[in-house]
């Protein structure tokens, strides 16, 4: 493994034996560069969590090799763990204890003297901002403040890879905005994270590249705007007022772009592939104010983390099937 990639998966394969032998990985690669927050999307049963579970420490595997932090974690599985961190789907906190008493606990767990242990929960309370909540039993945490808490706890040992498993699943708009700050100041000081997640709005708010899995292997690779990008041209987008007039719009549109128009006649639509946004938008807008065809709404769309998903996968993010974690 290079020094510039924090987690290298090659060709892992990893097969259920019992229930219903489910295939979770099967040909797995991966590598995450250090210092980023790098994102696994995928539907549930995709083998995300799997993947994540090997990789520290808590999973045999079948095949192929893999490295995180610099070493190697079939050989070197005791130095794996001293270097990571890992936040599952739930929060793992006392609901009993206060905030700092549940980092104290952490902190000595990990070994640190009782001040050193008080010291550093001074620090995470105050930089995951539970500062004035933190002598309140963490069972009122708000869910939001429980997932900072467990993010907190994670950082104890200040680890060199932060794996995080699904980390706003069930939490409310503002709570998941906070997290995600959370995380972005995790990776500006340093932390390389590993994100799963099967929300595509996560995925490209923190990821500066994004693996999409799909039945136990990566499907595809890239930043958020290459992915995007691989399902092809911006779209233009106008609703025109008479619906009688729909046919006439498309036509024009048709003649001016050179594509053939998606035609929503419920809603008098047109969506139509764009190479030149705003060439496009201009003459288009302008050739229909030409010929007497009133517009309700017009603009240019660019492809969506969704779209490409469904273009790569041949199916929506979302599935019911679970993954097997035994």
């Amino acid at each position: 493994m290079t020094t510039t990639h924090a987690v290298v998966a090659e060709g892992l394969r990893k097969r259920y034996r019992g229930g219903t032998g489910t295939t979770a990985l099967d040909g797995f690669d991966l590598r995450a560069p250090a210092g980023t927050v790098y994102g696994l999307l995928g539907p549930n049963g995709a083998g995300k969590t799997t993947a994540v579970r090997i990789l520290s420490t808590l999973l045999s595997f079948d095949a192929g090799r893999a490295e995180v932090a610099g070493a190697d974690v079939t050989r070197r599985p005791e130095l794996v763990r001293d270097r990571i961190a890992l936040t599952g789907q739930y929060a793992a906190v006392d609901e009993v204890l206060s905030g700092r008493q549940n980092l104290v606990l952490f902190g000595r767990l990990h070994h640190l003297g009782r001040r050193a242990a008080r010291r550093r929960a001074d620090e995470l309370l105050e930089r995951f901002d539970l500062a004035d909540a933190a002598d309140r039993s963490a069972g009122q945490y708000s869910g939001g403040m429980r997932r900072r808490l467990d993010l907190a706890a994670s950082l104890i040992r200040r680890p060199h890879v932060l794996f995080l498993d699904e980390p706003t699943t069930g939490l409310d708009p503002r709570s998941r905005n906070q997290v995600w700050d959370s995380v972005r100041t995790l990776v500006a000081d340093g932390t390389t994270v590993l994100l799963t997640t099967q929300y595509l709005e996560e995925a490209d708010q923190l990821a500066g590249r994004i693996a999409v899995v799909d039945a136990g292997r990566v499907v595809a690779e890239g930043t958020p705007a290459e992915l995007k990008a691989a399902i092809g041209a911006d779209r233009l987008e106008l609703v025109v007022e008479d619906a009688a007039r729909l046919d006439d719009a498309a036509a024009l549109t048709a003649r001016l772009t050179g594509a053939a128009p998606d035609v929503d006649r419920d809603h008098r639509r047109l969506r139509v592939p764009v190479s030149d946004r705003m060439a496009a938008l201009t003459a288009v807008v302008r050739a229909l104010q030409d010929d007497g065809i009133a517009v309700a709404d017009v603009g240019i769309h660019r492809p969506t983390l969704d779209e490409a998903f469904l273009q790569l996968t041949g199916h929506p993010a979302e599935k019911t099937e679970k993954e097997e974690t035994r």
